[in-house]
């Protein structure tokens, strides 16, 4: 399989230390994303490129927009409902706390399924640990209920097939290196048996954050070989696209026809040979040739 090198441009003003969960709003043509360890929320406007960035009190994994016209985060504590203001402040609420089963875990990466539900995994923040201590949490009108599943290390790659009947899961630490595929069922939020999809220990790179096209192939970033992948819904590799840094976190479809990507990228520890050091950390974008799809708003708050 040849590897694709398209035009790739670096649109943030910020590096950050662990860029994650880009997330498009169609509403106000704008791409939210995070640095975990900032701990930031950024968001740029497509219109005219300005970037603005809001601190956060603790880690934040991975956002969601919700129909409200604010965003909920998966932090270190639990999740909550964000609202931004300019200047920039952020004004949180929080809508479900959460009781890690191991000290120092945050949640990690997650995102909405087709009927307004937000889903997130958790993970020891430590990843020299290897601790399998992560699961997978579910946030509706009920509260926040899980873990559905459990025994994640690094529990990356989430996201769900056009019609929200099929969802994508992965494990991120280099023991793992694995994506799965589960039956969902849309009605009741359930998830099915966990079945073997993709083995990337085989592929360059380790399985990070993931998004699914209009065509219902799913992209997922290889991070440390400075590509993503794209696989059909049979777990066919159709093609890998390179981009100039070495660590890509996740992806997802944005832009005025939702034909552009957009790329969050990590800080190595140290400058990876064959990569350009100056992007490192920043959010990338490239035109990958097809149309993805309108990412789902958190809709189910608990009621309280």
């Amino acid at each position: 399989m040849s590897v694709h090198t398209p035009a790739v441009e670096a649109i943030s003003i910020s590096r950050d230390k662990v860029g994650e969960s880009p997330v498009w709003s169609v509403a106000n043509q704008c791409i939210y994303w995070v640095d975990i360890e900032g701990p930031f929320i950024h968001r740029l406007n497509w219109g005219n490129r300005h970037q603005s960035t809001w601190t956060l009190p603790e880690r934040v994994g991975c956002i969601a927009m919700t129909e409200r016209g604010t965003l909920i985060a998966a932090m270190e504590t639990g999740i909550f409902e964000v609202t931004l203001s300019d200047p920039p402040v952020a004004h949180l609420s929080l809508l479900a706390s959460v009781t890690h089963p191991h000290p120092s875990m945050r949640f990690n990466d997650g995102r909405c399924d087709h009927h307004g539900r937000f889903w997130a995994g958790t993970m020891v923040r430590d990843m020299g640990l290897a601790s399998p201590a992560g699961g997978i949490y579910g946030l509706d009108e009920s509260g926040l209920r899980g873990p559905v599943l459990e025994g994640y290390i690094t529990p990356n790659g989430m996201a769900f097939s056009p019609d929200g009947t099929t969802a994508y899961l992965s494990d991120s630490h280099p023991s793992r290196q694995q994506i799965w595929k589960h039956s969902f069922d849309t009605a009741t939020g359930n998830w099915g048996p966990q079945a073997a999809w993709v083995d990337m220990q085989a592929l360059p790179g380790r399985p990070d954050g993931a998004a699914v096209d209009a065509e219902g192939c799913y992209w997922i970033c290889g991070n440390d070989a400075g590509q993503i992948h794209r696989f059909s819904p049979e777990g066919t590799l159709l093609q890998s696209v390179a981009v100039p840094v070495s660590k890509p976190a996740m992806c997802a479809f944005g832009g005025p026809e939702l034909r552009h990507l957009f790329v969050t990228s990590i800080r190595p520890a140290s400058p990876a040979p064959g990569f350009d050091a100056t992007l490192d950390g920043a959010l990338l974008v490239l035109e990958p040739g097809v149309q993805g799809l309108p990412e789902p708003l958190f809709s189910r708050f608990p009621v309280r």
